[in-house]
């Protein structure tokens, strides 16, 4: 057995972008104790589940007992945090351990979440409470068999401390997650903003060799990283849309180079279709509301190319005019890659010209206001021929009669419908149901259940119909906040 001292890390982050992290080592952990472990995952990295188990497992996965091949960083980001620029954010209450070359030749990063605090701090104690780590587990790998890029989570450790919130006192965990890296928009936004070219050139030439290496071959390879970046989280949004994920804090730094989403704060999914939903207890202008997201990710890439204004070309103006020609894309990235994944969800035949159809489906659901992930799993039994569950969803069901006729007549494809809407996603209030069993009466089964059900969110089972039921009618709104 390889022991977790004996894992090997490389550290091309920490080779190739000196001043963009600060050294750093993880704050102690009294009484470590393995809440949740994911094996798939640590078999997929290469990794022992066993060595990880172990005493000197639970240390690397707090970061308190890590190889000589690591170096633990905090790596450093500037942002826009609620349209407001903040020029030196960075892993306040995170490290980054090093990355992993899998099995299969991808470099994943090993990335700590509540192991402390960093010089990047800004007043927080670092630590994490184990209700947002257990969010971030359960909520990353639903989206991850739902197909959505994203972070993953390799396990959550709890620390044996508490923390203080304005709850009051919570146990504290470190959440271990990986992903292709931790690059963000804010990256970018912190190494051009010390003014240091060859720091910016450094991290774009970083970037493109990690993320998007075609960019390398192109005239302008960092104009094509903007192009190519932006095409990536056009695509991943268009996925949030039709999943009716809402994320809840797009600050750009919260935005990948990569297209993966990052950050489980303060996320939920929509019950009823509105697109003025906002879960967010910080969020009180609804700038991050769901209908709101694809145009905050067009603003967050406009803050990306001007971060890569003095890569682009010498003149500024030339530089300016070609990342604005670029940035025009965004707009039909984003549409084209929306009205595919629609196309999908309703299983209409290829070649068909659906934009009609699809102009009077979103005015039907902002209007009727159904259950999202209802409403597209049971146009299935609609196409089949059974209307009557799609009808119940609406106060009014003949308001949705004069579209579903509009949309048989094409004769959509039932089977393939059912291969793309899910019928389990975390439902919001089954989350803090099961988050409040582990962290009130340290009672992992419900969290438990919900990682089973969610893994296979296509394969509709009996017995699990309470998973797929939205809340009932009398339940209070629902409110999620971020654990800092």
């Amino acid at each position: 057995m390889t022991t977790a001292t004996e894992i090997a890390f490389e550290n091309t982050f920490v080779r190739d972008l000196e001043g963009l992290y600060l050294p750093w080592e993880a704050a102690p952990a009294p009484e470590p104790r393995l809440v949740l472990f994911n094996e798939a995952l640590a078999a997929e990295l290469g990794l022992d589940p066993a060595a990880l188990r172990t005493p000197e497992g639970l240390g690397l996965l707090t970061g308190t007992v890590v190889p000589e091949s690591a170096t633990t960083v905090a790596q450093a980001y500037a942002g826009h945090q609620f349209g407001n620029y903040s020029p030196r954010l960075g892993d306040g209450r995170a490290l980054l351990v090093g990355e992993l070359v899998t099995p299969s030749g991808e470099r994943r990063d090993l990335h700590l979440k509540g192991s402390g605090r960093t010089p990047f701090a800004r007043g927080g104690d670092g630590k994490a409470p184990l209700g947002p780590m257990l969010r971030e587990y359960l909520v990353s790998e639903a989206m991850h068999a739902l197909g959505v890029p994203s972070t993953r989570s390799l396990a959550v450790v709890a620390t044996g401390e508490h923390v203080m919130r304005d709850r009051g006192p919570e146990p504290g965990a470190v959440l271990a997650r990986t992903a292709s890296s931790h690059l963000r928009v804010g990256t970018f936004q912190f190494a051009a903003a010390t003014g240091e070219i060859d720091v910016l050139r450094r991290l774009a030439e970083h970037a493109i060799a990690r993320h998007h290496p075609g960019a390398a071959d192109a005239e302008r390879p960092y104009l094509e990283l903007f192009r190519r970046v932006l095409g990536v989280q056009a695509e991943l949004v268009a996925r949030w849309m039709q999943l009716g994920f809402v994320h809840g804090v797009m600050n750009t730094d919260n935005m990948t180079i990569s297209g993966e989403t990052i950050d489980y704060g303060p996320c939920a999914f929509l019950d009823a279709h509105d697109p003025a939903t906002v879960f967010s207890s910080i969020d009180h202008g609804g700038r991050y509301a769901y209908g709101n997201q694809p145009g905050i990710a067009q603003w967050n890439l406009a803050r990306f190319g001007e971060a890569l204004i003095p890569l682009i070309d010498d003149d500024s103006d030339e530089a300016i005019r070609l990342a604005t020609e670029v940035l025009g894309e965004f707009a039909d990235c984003y549409l084209a890659a929306r009205d595919e994944g629609y196309r999908a969800k309703l299983g209409l035949p290829a070649g068909l010209a659906a934009g009609p159809l699809l102009e009077d489906l979103a005015t039907l659901l902002a209007d009727g206001r159904p259950d999202h992930t209802l409403f597209f799993r049971r146009l299935a039994d609609a196409a089949r021929g059974d209307a009557g569950p799609v009808r119940e969803l609406f106060d009014d069901p003949s308001a949705v009669d004069g579209w579903l006729a509009s949309w048989r007549a094409v004769e959509p494809d039932a089977a393939a419908m059912d291969r793309i809407n899910p019928v389990y996603v975390p439902r919001n209030h089954l989350v803090e149901e099961a988050l409040g069993a582990a962290v009130v009466d340290d009672d992992l089964e419900p969290v438990q259940w919900m990682l089973q059900v969610l893994s296979h969110p296509y394969d509709e089972r009996e017995g699990y119909e309470r998973y797929a039921r939205p809340p009932g009618d009398d339940a209070p709104p629902f409110v999620t906040f971020c654990g800092t």
